[in-house]
């Protein structure tokens, strides 16, 4: 009886993070925001998050939430608090990266009991998203300070990533498992391996960001680091005439102190991120003692809502132009899953190995005293083995889906914008003034929130869609 007692301990030690679903719990979420329902939204996160400290996945999604309901203080707060969550784990791969590279294979009970660190694209989305909130505040030096940090976490990221590879790769060989999800007999595979997400060129650098730090840059008067943004989003994202146009002109835009024009940039995000669930493989394995069963449980992507798709905008009546999709954190989601698979698939078939083990050595014991207390604990230790290994499901399902922008030259005062979609019309009054102004509209479900700085009213209401009114501009 004595692996019975080491089997409970272990049951009761995987506890609430072993049998949460997160995915439940941010799909009732994401629904209420779906509606409109942002408060209940923090509510029902807050309910879900009411035991324990609080973690770095529960401030990244208060912080989008509480930006959607316009309240961009209390929502830089929260990521605030997640931006130290993140800076700590950038400081450890700084000061102690080995030791981060030796968890890359610990055989955990299962992934949901390592601390959630973030997913590369989340963790500079965050700061990305910062800037967002401290443009609306009318802060655009912190904006500068934000796109500033983003650069520096991208460099963070892609150096621990390479170490991170090559140390998966030398632990697998040495263990002799081949870490690889293609092989994994059921595995959805064309989800994670498309052409769309192998063209990406990594999981974390997003053409949005940097078009964001150019456009930042222009307007606080830095056309060679605003040219440097520009030239890394047309990297990222290839062929968008936008994106070139943003290039042309530059230096004599910054320079000419006199111009009476506004430049509007328009950020459009649409719908929310893609959430993961655990699937569960049940490996049957025989031996001479019997049938023993390796549980192996590996994150799989949700097929994600609808996402509202912009057919155009107008600006007083007049088509403001292109609107290109600049960024998929759709497809960012698959391509970090497609490369974090190699460890999770190393650590789980390792945590598969082991448990077969101790079920093959219960039932030896079994068959060998042919009791009931025996066959008890072995019937316990299989089930145990396959209840326990759940695959972990946390990711920021608050983020938009896609990142689409518009750019057009204003002259200072109110304006009328029209975004029309599928699911119909959303029309806002905005008052831009100064050099440069940027407005973001997130689409939900049928609904639109103008995110833009305070004093936002509804004002023109129309039977289609949203509408508000903002003063926004900069210089």
């Amino acid at each position: 009886m004595r692996i019975a007692a080491l089997l409970l301990p272990l049951l009761c030690a995987a506890g609430c993070a072993t049998f949460r679903s997160y995915d439940s719990e941010l799909t009732r979420t994401v629904n209420l925001a779906e509606v409109g329902q942002v408060q209940s939204a923090l509510d029902t996160l807050d309910k879900n998050n009411r035991l324990g400290s609080k973690d770095l996945l529960y401030y990244l999604e208060k912080g989008e939430l509480l930006r959607l309901e316009g309240q961009y203080e209390n929502s830089q707060t929260a990521w605030f608090k997640a931006d130290a969550h993140v800076q700590k784990w950038e400081d450890e791969v700084r000061l102690s990266p080995d030791r981060l590279l030796a968890d890359v294979g610990s055989f955990l009970l299962n992934d949901r009991l390592r601390p959630y660190e973030g997913a590369d694209f989340e963790k500079v989305m965050l700061t990305t998203r910062m800037a967002l909130n401290h443009v609306a505040l009318g802060e655009w030096d912190n904006a500068r300070v934000a796109i500033k940090r983003t650069h520096e976490r991208e460099a963070v990221i892609a150096e621990f990533r390479d170490k991170e590879v090559y140390e998966v790769e030398q632990q697998a060989r040495k263990r002799g498992i081949k870490p690889s999800f293609k092989e994994l007999n059921g595995y959805p595979v064309e989800t994670i391996d498309s052409p769309e997400v192998n063209a990406l060129k990594n999981g974390y650098q997003s053409a949005f960001s940097h078009y964001l730090a150019g456009f930042v840059y222009e307007a606080l008067g830095e056309p060679s680091l605003a040219a440097a943004g520009y030239r890394l989003a047309i990297e990222l994202h290839p062929g968008v005439p936008l994106l070139e146009k943003s290039l042309e002109g530059l230096d004599a835009r910054v320079a000419d102190l006199s111009s009476d024009r506004t430049e509007l940039l328009v950020v459009i995000e649409s719908g929310f991120a893609p959430g993961r669930v655990s699937r569960k493989f049940t490996l049957p394995f025989p031996t001479y003692h019997g049938l023993v069963l390796l549980p192996i449980s590996v994150p799989v992507l949700r097929e994600a809502n609808p996402v509202p798709r912009i057919e155009a905008i107008d600006l007083d009546g007049v088509s403001g132009g292109e609107v290109p999709m600049l960024t998929s954190l759709d497809l960012m989601a698959r391509r970090e899953l497609r490369d974090e698979m190699p460890g999770i698939l190393l650590r789980t078939i390792g945590r598969a190995i082991s448990r077969g083990v101790l079920q093959y050595e219960t039932q030896r014991r079994a068959d060998n005293r042919a009791d009931v207390g025996s066959a008890l604990v072995s019937a316990l230790t299989m089930i145990g083995s396959v209840v326990v290994e759940q695959a972990d499901e946390r990711s920021w399902r608050t983020l938009p889906a896609e990142i689409a922008v518009a750019r057009v030259s204003v002259a200072p005062g109110r304006h009328k914008l029209a975004l029309r979609t599928a699911s119909g019309q959303h029309d806002f009054e905005v008052n831009v003034g100064g050099r440069y102004a940027l407005v973001c509209v997130r689409l939900v479900g049928s609904r639109a929130f103008l995110l833009a700085p305070e004093g936002a009213a509804s004002d023109l209401p129309t039977a289609q869609g949203a509408a508000a009114t903002a003063r926004v501009g900069l210089r």
